[in-house]
Parts: C-alpha cells; sequence; structure tokens
C-alpha cells in the first residue's frame, strides 16, 4: 500500500481514521488537503480508494497521526449490566487490549474516541469530554477524548436542544452502525483545529 512508511510527503501529513467506516472524518481531513485513509473490518460507505479493509492492528505503521474510534461495546459504561459474562469469557479484556494496543500505536499525534466507560480508570482519564450540541448538533452524547500531541478541541456552534436521540435510537440491524457515527460538526472540529497541529 502506498502509505507505508510516509508520514508525510511534502506538507501533506499522512492520517490513519482507525476503526470508521463512515468516511465522515477521513472526508473531513481530504477536504482539506491531506492524505487520509480510513480503516475497518467492514467495507466502507465511502471512497474504496481512501480505505483499508482489514485489522487495523496490521496497519500501524507510517503514520503521521491517527484518529481512532475502537469499538466501544465491552467498554461503555452502558452496557454496565453485561460486564461480569463480558469479563468471565474475556470479551471485555479484548477490547481493553485492542484500546491499549491503538493508544500505545507508534503514532507521532494520537485522538482516541470513546463514550464514558471503564477505559477512564483502567487507562486514565480522558483530556476532554465533548458534546454533539457544542459543534451544532442539538442532541446529548458525551464522548471521551485521549489526545497524545493534539489540543483540545474547542465548541465550534454551541446549539440549543438536548435531545437523547442516540439513546432512544430503536432496535434493528443498523443500530450500532448509526450509533458509532461521528457527527459531522464534531470531524470538521477536528479536521480544522487539529490541520494546524500536524505540520
Amino acid at each position: 500500500m502506498v502509505y507505508k512508511n510516509m508520514r508525510r510527503i511534502g506538507d501533506i501529513m499522512k492520517i490513519l481514521v482507525a476503526c470508521e467506516y463512515s468516511q465522515i472524518v477521513t472526508r473531513a481531513f481530504r477536504v482539506l488537503g491531506h492524505e487520509a485513509y480510513s480503516c475497518d473490518i467492514l467495507p466502507t460507505e465511502g471512497n474504496p480508494e481512501w480505505h483499508i479493509q482489514g485489522d487495523v492492528s496490521e496497519h500501524l505503521s507510517g503514520w503521521g497521526c491517527m484518529i481512532a474510534f475502537p469499538p466501544c461495546t465491552h467498554l461503555a459504561a452502558s452496557g454496565a449490566r453485561w460486564f461480569p459474562a463480558k469479563i468471565a469469557d474475556g470479551r471485555q479484556q479484548a477490547a481493553i487490549d485492542f484500546f491499549m494496543k491503538l493508544v500505545n500505536a507508534d503514532i507521532p499525534k494520537i485522538a482516541i474516541e470513546n463514550p464514558i466507560g471503564i477505559m477512564s480508570t483502567v487507562y486514565r482519564t480522558p483530556d476532554q469530554i465533548i458534546q454533539p450540541w457544542q459543534f451544532g448538533h442539538g442532541e446529548t452524547k458525551a464522548t471521551c477524548l485521549w489526545l497524545k500531541n493534539l489540543p483540545k478541541l474547542q465548541p465550534t456552534d454551541v446549539v440549543d436542544g438536548r435531545l437523547h436521540r442516540i439513546h432512544h435510537m430503536s432496535p434493528g440491524p443498523n443500530r450500532a452502525k448509526e450509533r458509532a457515527r461521528t457527527y459531522q460538526g464534531i470531524a470538521n472540529a477536528m479536521a480544522k483545529q487539529w490541520i494546524v497541529n500536524l505540520h
């Protein structure tokens, strides 16, 4: 693949958006001129030329920056009632190990996103907790960010409305995918605010 061992080409940063199939964040960085690639075990909803389909653990070298969205199914506090079973059968530890593999990747700049959950104690408290309503979306979804060599995001468009759309989303085959989708306002803020720190 062309991304290997190429953290930078001139002023263009090589960015890995880990565990993203939608390419919402990937596109936000590409619009601003950077070589961003999504990586997920699922096929992308966007441009397959910008997507690496597979286990991101096998693609953690050669990047200048990584924005990561590790699965939260076995980590989020919202699923605490199922933790005993997940601890017993190893699912939670596997999720922790994957999260920490991303944390410890040899990449100069890293942002890892997850909802409120056990990683705040297993790893460390997040650098910040953001909400969609700070970035133009009138909804509530507390989201933690763990940052390495990147600044905290600053709100771009604080709006009224505190809907709990994600919490009340109806069950269905696409529920998990829709719950994990990044809000466009947050993706834009990541690209615009962090891009000045990528040089």
